[in-house]
């Protein structure tokens, strides 16, 4: 049986960067072996930890282009929608959709890592 998941991993060019993105966004810490470069960890915030993998010839998806498609994405809650929008801006994120803006109601936007993993904010 297992007992819990133990990390979500990401494929990326630069785990480190990566790392250092998610951890500023969650309020972790990052935490990496000098022995293992290859694998970066973001510790110390609710929720599952997250993992950074290098991946030779990584290539981000492409939203919403499914010829390169997401795989996967991440959804936070937020209490504040536009307060941490503005913070994952300032640490690297982009906006691929302003999903509240386009459907009445809504109460997530979309937007992309710095290694091009969409992600949700989302007003719980």
């Amino acid at each position: 049986m297992i007992r819990k998941l133990q990390a979500v991993a990401l494929d990326c060019a630069d785990p480190v960067r990566l790392a250092e993105f998610y951890a500023g966004l969650l309020g972790g810490r990052v935490v990496a072996d000098p022995e293992e470069p290859q694998w970066v960890e973001v510790h110390g915030f609710e929720g599952t930890p997250l993992a950074f993998q290098r991946a030779d010839g990584y290539r981000p998806p492409a939203w919403p282009d499914q010829e390169r498609p997401q795989q996967l994405h991440l959804d936070f809650d937020v209490d504040d929608l536009d307060a941490e929008e503005e913070r994952a801006l300032a640490l690297g994120a982009t906006v691929l959709e302003r999903t509240d803006q386009i459907r009445p109601g809504a109460n997530w936007r979309v937007y992309a890592d710095p290694a091009g993993h969409p992600f949700c904010l989302c007003v719980h």
